[in-house]
């Protein structure tokens, strides 16, 4: 999906005449509900009325765009030049048709709004945070942050009645106007963006280089011990601020609350979590992160607890609070939440211990402010009792009020929520039919003809720096080392094998142990499981789906009998739980998956559903308004080609496609659709 580019001038036009929507959605790829057409026509066409009436008709405007990595779309971004330096500038602009709006309680970033249950967040640190993101992801700004300016625009809003937001203290990227204020407003457009074409600025914008993501370990020690290194966008800094609030609310009045984020994988939990951590340790604050994953929580320790043994201390399991003093930590994080299990007690725990209680109950008694960030389509162990019912019935039965966030933006997978949506349908897990994937430009998904196809693949991405990972169903035996310390080649297909990741803490010959099979550079060559690999991404993800999961009659049928995982003994739910392993693995890589099936009818099932091949590879160029993929084959791909002052243009390629050779004249033949 692509941002929608065109002039003010133009924006108004069309908005006059009623065909703006449609534009914009012909051009982006995708429908939009009743409410979200009334937004788009009142909002976008107030904009580009006060554009023209500030003289500033040529100014790029880009409507919907899609933030770098995230499935998160800023209403319009402004692209011109400076009026005073020359130099291209650009404003970031969110608009609200809110006409009412007051602070939330204890709150300074909250907002209540007219006809919204739940606290929203204030439309200048909204659009700010849009600012920040921006400057950290896009290479065209990495010198030139001053560049980025933001506003809100409130365009139905009087003064007073929205009065509570101007209590924040703007900041150039934080404006806040009103309907009332529109003279100021279009003085300020004046101030950032001069009477003269945007197509330039638009053009080295949109084809900007994008910075590598920053990976959560690599910034989470800097995160607990120096300074905020991860912007937190819309929801994810509802909870940030919900979670702050509550625990200035239990601090004055002596009282506890729960707050739940409720997120799929990718959308930001563990950022949420480590942001929040590193803040209020800063301020000496008692808190706690926690997981029931050994490997996250051991590599939590090495990473983010780098260099202090303190900060080593403050990420434990679940199950270390059985005897923990009631309310003793300000804050208990409880990442990865879906694994909180019915209790704490195994073979290890001391008949002292051994009362039968609940484990969500031991975790919340030890905090004032509780935290939950789960997705409940990762369960994957029996005896796993991480959901929102279960959390929220337990609070009831307390006494306790839950405050839930949901997160529904993406960030993992080059920022697709296709492609979530797509893995979610395929699985059954949310009653949708499987659909064949095209593609949309932000995930590269792929079909491997073999295993040794597919590990060539991720091993050449290996060795141009990125990260990529084999993982696998939990369908071969798991042997002990050999006695020379060296694996065991299990997971075997045909002439194919290679061993599981090394079971155990220690390392096993060259291999990493357990828990950093994710994130060590060795842990290339081995074979994960859902248990190594749960928490972690890497940019490239190679996933073996074994014989429990197999494609007859045109869906994906579950074969609990051919799984070798211990976890599933006879009784559990095994078709749910299969499932939600490979919707876990299938949502690991950050830029692309490849899939491979042991079953040939399940891999011909898979060549007729995924039908696009390098979409990766399309890029955009100078003097193009859109590349939109149209149609497509296992083989190649016909993209449509817009030129702003030119026809609509069609090609097929069975080579990788760059539409900058493409509009330079420089491709091979093309053969016309």
């Amino acid at each position: 999906m692509s941002t929608f580019r065109a002039s003010a001038a133009s924006v108004l036009r069309q908005a006059t005449t009623g065909v703006l929507v449609n534009a914009i959605t012909d051009h982006i790829g995708m429908r939009v509900s009743p409410a979200e057409h009334k937004a788009w026509t009142n909002s976008l066409g107030a904009l580009a009325q006060d554009l023209n009436d500030a003289g500033l008709a040529q100014v790029e405007m880009l409507c919907e765009y899609q933030l770098p990595l995230t499935s998160r779309r800023v209403d319009a971004v402004l692209a011109g030049v400076h009026p005073r330096t020359g130099a291209d500038s650009y404003v970031v602009i969110e608009l609200k048709q809110w006409s009412w709006a007051k602070a939330a309680d204890d709150s300074a970033h909250l907002v209540m709004v007219r006809h919204m249950s739940e606290p929203q967040l204030h439309p200048g640190v909204q659009v700010a945070d849009y600012c920040d993101y921006l400057t950290g992801f896009l290479g065209v700004l990495a010198q030139t942050p001053d560049a980025v300016r933001g506003a809100a625009y409130l365009h139905n809003a009087a003064d007073d009645d929205v009065r509570d937001l101007f209590a924040l203290p703007p900041t150039e990227r934080s404006r806040v106007f009103t309907q009332q204020r529109r003279g100021e407003f279009l003085e300020y457009l004046q101030t950032h963006l001069a009477p003269a074409s945007g197509a330039g600025a638009a053009d080295r914008f949109l084809t900007s280089a994008v910075r590598p993501s920053r990976l959560l370990l690599q910034h989470a020690a800097e995160e607990i011990q120096q300074r905020s290194h991860f912007t937190l966008l819309d929801e994810q800094h509802v909870a940030y601020e919900l979670v702050m609030r509550a625990v200035e609310r239990a601090r004055v009045a002596n009282s506890k609350r729960v707050v739940v984020v409720e997120g799929g994988p990718g959308s930001g939990k563990s950022v949420i979590a480590l942001s929040i951590m590193g803040e209020l340790a800063r301020q000496g604050r008692a808190v706690v992160h926690a997981t029931g994953s050994r490997s996250f929580t051991q590599t939590l320790r090495k990473y983010a607890g780098r260099g202090s043994t303190h900060h080593q201390k403050l990420f434990k399991y679940f199950n270390s609070f059985m005897a923990a003093t009631p309310n003793d930590l300000d804050v208990l994080l409880c990442d990865e939440a879906h694994r909180v299990r019915e209790t704490s007690a195994n073979r290890w725990t001391s008949r002292a211990l051994r009362a039968g209680r609940p484990q969500v109950d031991e975790l919340m008694a030890a905090a004032r402010v509780p935290v939950f960030l789960l997705d409940e389509h990762q369960v994957v162990r029996p005896g796993e009792q991480g959901t929102i019912d279960v959390i929220s019935a337990h609070a009831e039965q307390l006494g306790i009020k839950v405050d839930l966030v949901s997160l529904h933006d993406q960030f993992r997978c080059g920022g697709s929520q296709a492609y979530e949506e797509w893995v979610l349908a395929l699985l059954g897990l949310e009653g949708e039919k499987p659909h064949v994937w095209e593609g949309d430009g932000r995930f590269d998904l792929r079909v491997a003809a073999s295993p040794a196809e597919m590990e060539a693949f991720l091993a050449e991405q290996n060795a141009r720096g990125l990260t990529a990972r084999m993982s696998a169903g939990y369908c071969w035996r798991w042997s002990k080392p050999q006695p020379d310390d060296s694996l065991v080649d299990d997971v075997r297909i045909g002439d194919w094998a290679r061993p599981w990741n090394a079971n155990s803490e220690r390392n096993v010959g060259g291999a990493p142990g357990s828990a950093f099979w994710a994130t060590d550079p060795a842990g290339f060559g081995q074979v994960g499981c859902v248990y190594t690999a749960q928490g972690f991404e890497y940019e490239w993800s190679g996933v073996i789906l074994g014989p429990d999961l197999v494609a007859r009659d045109g869906r994906l049928t579950t074969v609990p009998s051919a799984s070798k995982d211990p976890a599933l003994t006879k009784g559990t739910d095994a078709d749910r739980l299969i499932r939600n392993t490979y919707k876990v693995l299938l949502t690991r890589g950050m830029r692309g998956t490849l899939i491979y099936s042991t079953d040939a009818e399940t891999r011909e099932y898979f060549a007729g559903l995924v039908r696009t091949v390098r979409s990766a590879d399309v890029r955009y160029a100078s003097g193009v308004q859109s590349p939109r993929l149209v149609a497509s084959t296992k083989d190649c791909q016909a993209v449509r080609l817009k030129v702003r002052t030119g026809p609509v243009l069609s090609f097929e390629s069975r080579t990788p496609i760059s539409l900058s050779s493409v509009a330079h004249s420089t491709h091979p033949p093309l053969a016309p659709l």
